[in-house]
């Protein structure tokens, strides 16, 4: 799909990552909705864009909700069925994280991450097929991540969660290959976001763990766009890693307990 014929819905807009996926996507001539929870942060994020030459008002909408409650799911949904400007793009990048061993994460923090990284994205994802079924030209995109591809200590919630949204990526596209909506899958590795916090941005200093910007990230959200490819992956080594740990696994393994001492140690556990 050309960008600029893209009507996209991007969640977690007011994010690190949805912010630029904003700014590129209206940049390149596309129109989105942005839906976060927090309206004072959508209407800031709705000023900067529109007060940029060259991108119009009607281009930029924006939606406040919780998508965790299903009241205001169902908000949405109906807002966009009777909106004038069809969406033909659903982006699925809200998301949570935390970087802790399981024993010491909260269940009310790891029911979070699975309800928004997992749960969330494939609620919505049904609810819209309707109506992006009856656009001419359609696509759903996950935002996943490297840990949904490698089992990582300290994020284990969180590689559950991307792991649990690569597979219904897959198996969604399988049961729409015969329609007119694509189903992708956008897999960046380690990113300088609010989520990175410090002692994350330290593990991976110490460990020569590359991060993206979320310019980065967005540049290739772009280019998944305006492809045929179904996946896309973002970084080197990265990705040999992740088709590694496919085939053989216990390789991988040795190399990532090798570092679990830096691991524990930035996660507080020595």
């Amino acid at each position: 799909m050309k960008i600029e014929k893209t009507n996209a819905i991007i969640t977690g807009a007011t994010g690190g990552i949805g912010r630029r996926f904003a700014q590129h996507l209206v940049e390149n001539g596309a129109s989105v909705l942005l839906v976060a929870r927090d309206t004072q942060a959508l209407l800031e994020l709705r000023e900067n864009l529109v007060n940029q030459p060259g991108i119009e008002t009607e281009r930029v909408a924006i939606f406040s909700c919780d998508l965790l409650e299903e009241e205001q799911r169902n908000r949405l949904i109906s807002y966009i069925e009777n909106s004038p400007t069809p969406i033909n793009t659903l982006i699925n990048s809200a998301g949570d994280n935390q970087f802790s061993f399981l024993e010491d994460t909260p269940d009310k923090k790891i029911e979070q991450i699975i309800k928004l990284n997992t749960l969330t994205p494939i609620l919505l994802s049904k609810a819209l097929l309707p109506h992006l079924e009856k656009q001419g030209d359609a696509q759903i995109v996950n935002i996943g991540s490297t840990f949904g591809s490698i089992g990582y200590p300290g994020f284990s919630s969180y590689c559950a969660s991307k792991y649990a949204l690569r597979g219904f990526s897959e198996a969604l596209g399988r049961e729409l290959s015969q329609t007119n909506v694509k189903v992708k899958y956008l897999s960046p590795r380690a990113t300088n976001t609010k989520l990175s916090t410090a002692n994350i941005i330290a593990m991976n200093k110490e460990l020569n763990v590359a991060m993206d910007s979320p310019d980065e990230v967005a540049e290739q959200l772009l280019r998944l766009l305006d492809s045929d490819m179904h996946e896309l992956a973002i970084g080197w080594p990265e990705r040999f890693f992740s088709k590694l740990n496919q085939v053989l696994p216990n390789l991988v393994s040795k190399a990532i307990i090798k570092q679990l001492p830096t691991i524990r140690r930035h996660a507080g556990l020595v």
